[in-house]
Parts: C-alpha cells; structure tokens; sequence
C-alpha cells in the first residue's frame, strides 16, 4: 500500500560539550545500551513456528513497511530457509506493474541471472521525481528468483491504470468481462469500504476531503483484485507475494478476494513496535521489528501540498 503513514523522527545525535564525570558515565551507558540494540536489530531473527506453512501449493502474503530494512532483509531470510527446505514458489512482486511481465521474461532470456538487467528492463518509472521504489532494497528479490529459477510475477496495478480508476470508475480501465472476472462488478461491503477509507485519510495525514476517500478506496480495491487474479493465475505449485501490509490484510487486502482459495491463503504481517492495535483476524501471523528511523512524513506531505497550491486558495 502506497499510503503515507506517520512515523517518529529520528533520534537527535548527542551534542558535543563538556560534561561532569557523572554525566559522561550515564551518556556512555546509554551509547554502549543503543549499540547494543542496534546489534540485536541487525542479527537474524530464528525462524518461527509458521515457517512450516510455506510450502506445496500455499498462496503465502508476506506484508513490509515499505522502507524498513529489517523487513526486508527477514522475508529473504525467511524464503532462503524455505527455498532450501525444498519449497519452489513462484514470487509476485507489488514493486512491478502487471503490464511490465514480458520486460521480466524478455530480461530473463537475455541476461537470466542479471537481476539488474531485469529492474532496469521491467521496472516501472516513477510517478514523480524522487517517488519510485527502492530498488537496492527489492534486488535481492529479484536476484534469489533468478538464482534458483523461481517464476517471478509482475501483480500490481500501474499508477496509471489507478489514476484512470480514481477518476472515472473501473470502467476506465476493465470492460464488463474484466469487471466481473476480477469480482469488481459486486458492491463492496459497507465495512469494507469504511475501512478503506479510514486507511487513506489517515495515511493522507488527513489532508484529502472526505469526498475523495470513496473514489481513492476504488482504486485500492482494483489493486487487490488484480492482485488476488495474478496469484490465482500463478499459484498451482505455490506463491508467495511480496507487498505493503495495507495488500496483505485478510479484512481488506488481496485474501478478501481469495475466496475459493482461502485454504491455502497464509498471512503475515511485518509490522513496526510503535504501530497501533491489530484487529482481530488481520494477519495469520505477525513479525514485530523496531521501526525505521525516517522524519515525520506528514511535515513533507503538506508541506508539498501547501507549495503546489496556487497562491490565494
């Protein structure tokens, strides 16, 4: 999920100065207390209990902060040990646009174990100047499918095709055919929708009217389904999808479209100690780590607003 989420600040560095002997005591202890932790944060966490689940024809969702390095570097451990136990997955990426899929299998002929080849081959351009994904992060994804020629699978909807769908509906972008093979052609329930339109004017950082939420949450929910489509298509002998914690939720992301294949569906959460409460039956299972360090990102978000609005309104 592409959504802004607030986040502390980083920790301000130690000011240099002179100190008493007492005080420089206590600020050493707390140095040599926060290297520690940050030892702790970088060592690998012991495989859990619900690893076992990621084998045969599972469709597994494996959620992320999008810039939390941690997370990142535990689901390629988490697949590395499941890949070695025998498991052969096909992985979908959020990171490639649906569209981008011969790119990925052009790049693959070409170079078939060039990983970055294929992201400059097949990965979408940014919508803004500073706004794309970051790549060094989602590489060693890339480069674990090539090494162990895994399929890898292009699932989500290009900012375009969302753009077109917050603007003038999913007849936009998907014929009736479309609609209803996707399950988009039914109402959404009332729950549903509130959900997600309490997920973007909360990750908007309450900038956004109240009259753009419901037309936003449209295109949220076609990305789902799109979602949900590609790992139908491409999950027989199991898949595993890489994406925001926002496309993973089991009460308003992808499995909610995953309704012949529930079986199979397993869910987890990567989530960040500060987060708030989870609803019940939001993940199967939840991986907790310390959060990025990253500035408030509402103070840019409306900061950019306020800079793009026209002088006067």
């Amino acid at each position: 999920m592409t959504a802004v989420a607030s986040r502390p600040a980083a920790p301000m560095p130690l000011r240099p100065g002179r100190a008493r002997p007492g005080g420089l005591v206590r600020m050493l202890a707390r140095v040599a207390a926060a290297t520690a932790l940050l030892a702790a944060c970088a060592a690998p966490l012991p495989p859990a209990d619900w690893e076992a689940r990621l084998r045969g024809d599972a469709i597994v969702l494996l959620g992320e902060v999008h810039d939390n390095d941690r997370h990142h570097r535990h689901r390629l451990e988490v697949l590395e040990r499941a890949i070695a136990a025998g498991w052969r997955p096909a992985i979908a990426m959020e990171q490639f646009d649906r569209e981008r899929q011969a790119e990925i299998d052009r790049a693959r002929a070409e170079r078939p174990l060039d990983a970055d080849h294929l992201i400059a081959q097949a990965s979408p351009p940014p919508a803004r100047a500073g706004a794309g994904w970051n790549w060094p992060a989602y590489r060693p994804y890339v480069e674990l499918a090539l090494r162990h020629g895994l399929p890898l699978v292009a699932a989500n909807l290009s900012n375009s095709d969302t753009t077109r769908i917050v603007r003038n509906g999913y007849a936009a972008v998907f014929d009736p055919a479309a609609q209803a093979a996707l399950g988009l052609d039914r109402p959404v329930p009332a729950d549903w929708q509130a959900t997600h339109e309490r997920q973007i004017d909360a990750g908007h950082c309450g900038a956004l009217p109240a009259s753009v939420w419901p037309r936003m949450a449209r295109a949220q929910l076609a990305r789902d389904a799109v979602m949900a489509q590609v790992l139908r298509q491409h999950g027989g002998q199991g898949i595993v999808l890489l994406a925001g914690d926002g496309h993973v939720r089991r009460d308003i992301g992808v499995p909610r479209w995953l309704t012949a294949e529930a079986s199979r569906v397993f869910v987890v959460g990567l989530l960040e100690r500060d987060d708030g409460p989870l609803a019940p039956g939001q993940f199967d299972a939840v991986v907790h780590t310390e959060p990025a360090a990253r500035a408030d990102p509402c103070i840019a978000f409306k900061a950019g607003r306020a800079a793009s609005r026209p002088a006067g309104s």
